[in-house]
């Protein structure tokens, strides 16, 4: 049986049939519940917020709800934004649309906020360094890639732009936009180490954790 230990190319169906979903499901749903403590982490620290939480930050001074409310309704507002696109959402993509914003929520309402310097800078440091994990074992379990990295593939195909150069511009609009509505208190050094650190954080993980599939499935 040939198996591939790169990300996969695969409709939803197919991630289904593609073997192993038993331990998928798993690493997909404590990939996201990481990626959800992380937010709550970075926002406990208070030094900093990576540019789409800024942005679900910056809302909640503007709608009565809670973050990880904001968290989900972006995530469905940014997969509307998949249509034109032409992206095809996967089991995974449903599944980080809800479960990041739930975790962040109820890890907000049981972690309290630091109050010397030191330990705020551990939080956030620990919400980046945690985040890369949560990142790469949900897009290690290849059950489709969450709203946001759709938007950005989508519009990487789309326009024919180096990826690189589609999530910068997709993450200095939504961190200008998150200063915009919630003021540069949003922005410091957790803002700069997860812009540096997320991306090799994830591509060094992810070969730990990639769930090799079934070719012909």
């Amino acid at each position: 049986m040939n198996t591939s230990a790169e990300l996969a190319q695969l409709g939803p169906l197919e991630q289904l049939r593609a073997g192993k979903l038993a331990r998928r499901l798993v690493q997909l749903g404590v990939g996201l519940s990481f990626y959800g403590i992380s937010m709550a982490m970075m926002i406990r620290g208070n030094l900093g917020l990576a540019p789409w939480d800024a942005l679900h930050i910056g809302v909640t001074e503007y709608l009565p709800v809670s973050f990880g409310w904001v968290v989900v309704g972006v995530s469905f507002v940014v997969l509307l934004l998949w249509i034109p696109l032409r992206e095809i959402p996967g089991l995974g993509t449903v599944a980080n649309s809800v479960t990041i914003g739930t975790v962040a929520d109820l890890t907000l309402q049981v972690l309290g906020t630091p109050g010397h310097l030191g330990e705020r800078f551990a939080f956030t440091v620990g919400g980046v360094l945690l985040c890369g994990l949560g990142s790469a074992l949900y897009i290690g379990a290849q059950l489709g890639r969450g709203p946001r990295d759709g938007l950005m593939t989508g519009f990487h195909r789309v326009t024919g732009l180096s990826l690189r150069l589609v999530r910068t511009g997709i993450e200095m609009t939504v961190l200008l936009v998150g200063l915009w509505l919630g003021g540069l208190g949003l922005l410091g050094i957790g803002t700069v180490l997860f812009a540096l650190c997320i991306g090799p954080l994830t591509q060094a993980l992810l070969p730990w954790v990639m769930v090799t599939l079934d070719a012909n499935a």
